[in-house]
Order: structure tokens, then C-alpha cells, then sequence
């Protein structure tokens, strides 16, 4: 019997072993929880699948995402990444990684987890969707939104925090027919 996905999950092989791995399994990593979120601020303005496709360069473009590793680019790093093409090459959005990969040492340097930081926004327990709508945005990742930009985040808009919710488990967005809906709540 075929599995019944989230609709956008499609036909893709990719898109769906994401769907069916990744997408909604609570992510407890800190270094992983910010590469989501840096990923989430790169698709800005673009389709999911181009990211997920990129993802392995991406990840070699950056260091593995290690933070302390990404803190210390240079501009000559910035050249470096806005000459690749397999990655997205928005000068922008890789300053605000680079930034972002700051701010998480800042953080985690001054005691402050990321993973403790971004689930205390749900007091540790995913958030259920109803499974039927899927909004682009809800009053909680508003507020994540404003509290990433104040520690100094960019591409992290409410759309972004909520795709970012969704794709880390903060939330539960399966659709009610899915197979995934029931086996991730909590």
C-alpha cells in the first residue's frame, strides 16, 4: 500500500525523503537548529526543493555549519562563496549567515542554548496543527521573528520562523491524511 504524504510533498525522491525523515521530527541539535534556520533564510524568495538540492554544497560551501568555523569568515570567504554555484549566491543572505553563525557563539558563549532558546518559545512540546489548513505565518513565529531580528538575525521573517517551526518540529503541520501526522505527536 502507497504511503499518503503532505500534498507538497510531490513525487520528487528527494522531497519526499525529506517529507518522510526530516520535516517535523522535533530537532533538539543546536548547530542543526541553526543550519535549518540559516537554509530557511536562504530559500527566501526561492522553492524548498532548490535548497534541499543544494543542501550537501551547501553544507561543504560552509563549513559543515559549524558555527565557530562560519563566525570566522573573512570577506575573502564571502568572495569565495559568491563564486560558487552550487549555492545560492545572494551576498546578503551569506553575510547574514555568517552573522547568524556570530550571533549563535555569542549566545552560546554568554550560557544560552539554541535548542533550549528556540523551544522554550513552545515550552518543549511541538505545536499541533489541525492538519486541514496550513497557514504561512502564525502570531508565535511573528513573535519568534521579532526576537531572532533583536538578537541581530536576518532573513528571519514570520513566514521564514514559521517554515523554520515546521521544518524542526516545533510544529506538527502533517495534513490529517498523512502518514507522518500521528507517529510525531507528541
Amino acid at each position: 500500500m502507497e504511503r499518503v504524504r503532505c500534498g507538497w510533498a510531490g513525487t520528487d525522491p528527494l522531497y519526499c525523503a525529506y517529507h518522510d525523515d526530516e520535516w517535523g521530527v522535533p530537532e533538539r541539535d543546536s548547530r542543526m537548529l541553526w543550519e535549518m534556520l540559516m537554509l530557511e533564510g536562504f530559500q527566501a524568495g526561492l522553492s524548498w526543493i532548490t535548497i534541499l538540492r543544494k543542501r550537501e554544497t551547501f553544507r561543504a560551501a560552509f563549513a559543515g555549519f559549524d558555527p565557530d568555523k562560519v563566525a570566522a569568515f573573512t570577506d575573502a570567504d564571502v568572495e569565495r562563496l559568491m563564486g560558487d554555484p552550487g549555492i545560492v549566491r545572494a551576498r546578503a543572505k551569506i553575510v547574514a549567515t555568517i552573522a547568524g553563525a556570530r550571533i549563535f557563539c555569542a549566545m552560546r558563549d554568554a550560557g544560552e542554548d539554541f535548542s533550549a532558546y528556540a523551544w522554550s518559545f513552545v515550552d518543549g512540546v511541538p505545536l499541533q496543527g489541525d492538519g486541514v489548513t496550513v497557514p504561512a505565518q502564525i502570531p508565535l513565529s511573528v513573535a519568534i521573528s521579532k526576537d531572532l531580528k533583536a538578537r541581530g538575525f536576518k532573513f528571519v521573517g514570520p513566514t521564514i520562523a514559521y517554515a523554520w517551526m515546521q521544518a524542526t518540529g516545533l510544529v506538527n503541520d502533517h495534513a490529517v491524511s498523512c502518514f507522518r501526522r500521528d507517529a510525531l505527536r507528541p
